[in-house]
């Protein structure tokens, strides 16, 4: 996003230059063209003027050249006088050519009119693998004594990033309230059922343990809530402590063993053992037995989950699940650590998940200075890794 020393930049840049102000400062003193001369000396004067490429004063170059925004000055031919590197790099500018048809249109509107206009843009990007950006346009006019007049300042800001990051807030609003509703409507619906059969006690018990089900659900979706509220800042843990790798994994394995045996899935832990980081053992542990949920979640029943533990060369411990379920699609591994969003929603809220437990795991490693990996093959599985930076001593230890 821009600063505020880059807005006031470009803003002064724009006034000032569409009045004139600027460009009666820098303009260079002496005769015009065939000035003294015969008309039609002074005629093709003016026409070898024309042909040649106007230059900008050295004071515009500066400031262009500190803007955050992709900026493109054009001339009276359209020819591209000065771009940025942010320019050229989204495509908009090949050689001495404006590259975007309606971009380059709008300029010659306002060369004619003399008005500031603005727009909007969508512009393939090649070197991104064509992919679409959005573009925030101003383009105006500079003064009529800058360059010999008619050159025009296009001034372009990448919207893709506040695009996509106001599509996550929507995102998540809406999709917080559909889950608080679901399970608050589903309690209503019991509820009145339990009194319309009261005197049936075999009913009663059995939309009694439908209540209890749903009551967990909200209870789970409000302490993740809880927990990704207090992580997702990307801060580092305010007071970390001394953690053993092997009671998180021990801790989250028996967290999860209950669910695992209902399925008759078997979770195996091998790998090193004594690896010892720095941090917040509840999180590390609330980020693990999320994995570990999941794998059970989404694996055949009498399957393997397997947790491997090891220390990498680089000086972090590496944890990893590994499962034999269903695996990701490859359209989806960029989005499932985003806030709600599921591959299956349907087969998720069969098991009750909240949708929030890859986004929990996601802060927790940037909370640790760490980071989460995943690799998945359809039919054949999936593997989440966590990097957290090992202790000093065991890093020096490792390097050594």
């Amino acid at each position: 996003m821009p600063t505020a020393y880059h807005e006031a930049c470009e803003s002064s840049l724009v006034i000032a230059l569409a009045c004139g102000d600027y460009g009666g400062r820098v303009a260079i003193r002496g005769r015009a063209p065939g000035a003294g001369a015969s008309p039609r000396q002074a005629r093709g004067a003016r026409l070898r003027a024309a042909q040649q490429p106007a230059r900008l004063p050295p004071g515009i170059a500066s400031v262009l050249s500190v803007l955050s925004s992709s900026a493109v000055v054009l001339d009276s031919n359209d020819r591209v006088l000065r771009a940025s590197a942010a320019a050229r790099a989204f495509g908009m500018v090949k050689g001495d050519r404006l590259m975007v048809t309606e971009l380059a249109a709008l300029a010659r509107q306002v060369r004619r009119d003399g008005e500031i206009r603005e727009g909007e843009f969508e512009v393939p990007v090649p070197r991104f693998g064509g992919r679409t950006t959005s573009f925030a346009v101003r383009v105006a006019p500079l003064g009529a004594a800058v360059g010999g007049g008619g050159l025009v300042l296009v001034l372009a800001e990448d919207q893709t990033e506040s695009r996509r990051v106001e599509e996550v807030r929507r995102d998540f609003v809406a999709n917080t309230s559909h889950e608080l509703k679901t399970p608050v409507g589903a309690l209503a619906l019991l509820a009145e059922t339990i009194e319309d059969a009261a005197d049936d006690a075999e009913a009663v018990r059995r939309f009694a343990g439908k209540m209890r089900q749903e009551a967990q659900r909200l209870t789970n979706l409000v302490q993740d809530l809880i927990t990704l509220s207090r992580i997702q800042a990307a801060e580092p843990v305010p007071d970390p402590r001394t953690v053993d790798i092997d009671a998180v994994v021990a801790e989250a394995v028996d967290r999860c063993r209950m669910r695992a045996n209902a399925r008759g899935i078997t979770l195996a832990s091998v790998g090193s053992r004594g690896l010892s980081v720095r941090g917040d053992e509840d999180l590390l542990v609330t980020a693990l037995r999320n994995l570990l949920e999941n794998a059970v979640a989404y694996s055949p029943e009498r399957t393997r989950v397997v947790i491997t533990t090891r220390k990498t060369p680089d000086g972090n411990a590496e944890l990893s699940v590994a499962d034999q379920g269903i695996g990701i699609p490859e359209r989806d591994l960029e989005r499932i650590f985003e806030r709600f969003y599921r591959v299956d929603p349907a087969r998720s809220r069969a098991t009750g998940g909240t949708g929030l437990g890859l986004a929990i795991v996601k802060h927790v490693m940037a909370a640790h200075n760490g980071k989460v990996t995943v690799r998945s093959v359809e039919g054949a599985g999936s593997t989440f890794t966590l990097f957290i930076p090992l202790r000093s001593e065991h890093a020096s230890t490792g390097a050594a």
